[in-house]
């Protein structure tokens, strides 16, 4: 299911105007009214933004990144055993509107942002794979590439950049059932794609626009019968009315559309987020209960209490074991302490 949104107004950062990128983007979404600006940040960054009212109607915003093109991981997200774990984030913002979703509090607007220098991007990971020797790379970390890939091939760019660099292991993770957009690539063993599933009573009711699970799982499918790595997410696990009986359908019914068997692992997580970021998304939102959960606070990571998450962790952990070996399973926890 690829993007379909139509822009109506395209900010054109100084200096992006003549990158390809730029000029294809403006030239599929002809209709929309381009808009010059000196820096991007004059118009992400502006203060009093509303988030969700211009989610509703997305602007998109084309810059040029200065710096920081990857990022060290975060202890909010499963390293797998990977010691050099980065992410890049060449998209702000994504097309979906997941009401649990961190970025409503970590970025001031709603709007989407495309840096165009993606060559960037890919020096800095050469630079650090020759540094670190292996490397772990989330590409679709802060956005979702895949759900995008019709407007720009992104995902398809950085799968040929990791085919020639077996050192190189990239995730590219998605809730869209956009496989059609990269099928005719061969597979290659170190580019893992990561389907996040939900119950059909959370995606419906807390994860705005995306496919439905069925729709998830049968783009899953096909890139498993094409031989790609696929990884299955059950993160963030929420603890919804009758959550058990929910995540037991939801893992019953994926294992009856994937092959346990060739499923490359599996991941699971309960809900977790910045303290501070839950708190500027509440400011601007009393419309979704999931928010509103009694949560605990421990340093700056609010989450499940200890005795709540390790209740839903070793549940999930339980019913997946009837498919999967347990080296297939990988658990991830909160964060303590002050990381963010």
């Amino acid at each position: 299911m690829p993007h379909t949104t139509n822009f109506s107004h395209i900010y054109v950062e100084k200096g992006a105007e003549e990158y390809p990128d730029t000029q294809q983007i403006c030239r599929r979404f002809s209709q929309a009214q381009v808009v010059a600006v000196d820096d991007y940040k004059h118009i992400f960054n502006r203060p009093n933004q509303r988030f969700q009212a211009q989610k509703r109607s997305m602007k998109l915003i084309l810059a040029v990144k200065k710096d920081h093109f990857l990022y060290p991981g975060s202890g909010y997200a499963p390293d797998f055993g990977h010691d050099a774990f980065y992410y890049s984030a060449q998209m702000f913002n994504c097309v979906y509107n997941c009401d649990y979703c961190y970025l409503q509090g970590m970025y001031a607007s709603g709007n989407l942002v495309i840096f165009v220098n993606h060559e960037a991007y890919m020096a800095a990971a050469d630079e650090r794979l020759t540094a670190a020797g292996r490397l772990y790379l989330c590409v679709s970390y802060d956005t979702d590439l895949l759900a995008f890939e019709n407007v720009l091939p992104l995902c398809r760019r950085w799968i040929e950049f990791a085919g020639k660099r077996p050192n190189l292991l990239i995730e590219i993770r998605t809730k869209s059932a956009n496989f059609n957009a990269i099928s005719e690539l061969d597979p290659i063993p170190n580019a893992v794609l990561a389907w996040t599933l939900s119950p059909a009573a959370v995606a419906g009711r807390y994860e705005s626009r995306t496919p439905p699970l069925a729709a998830r799982l049968a783009a899953a499918r096909e890139a498993l019968a094409a031989g790609w790595p696929v990884r299955v997410c059950f993160d963030p696990v929420l603890r919804i009315e009758n959550w058990q009986e929910r995540y037991a359908e939801l893992i019953d019914s994926t294992f009856a559309a994937l092959d346990p068997g060739s499923v490359f692992d599996c991941c699971i997580g309960a809900f977790r987020m910045n303290a501070e970021y839950l708190k500027r998304i509440r400011r601007q939102r009393q419309d979704s209960d999931i928010l509103y959960f009694p949560y605990t606070r421990q340093g700056n990571t609010v989450s499940h209490a200890a005795d709540q998450e390790a209740e839903m962790l070793a549940f999930m952990s339980k019913r997946l074991a009837t498919y999967l070996p347990a080296e297939k399973i990988v658990v991830h926890r909160a964060p303590s302490g002050d990381e963010s």
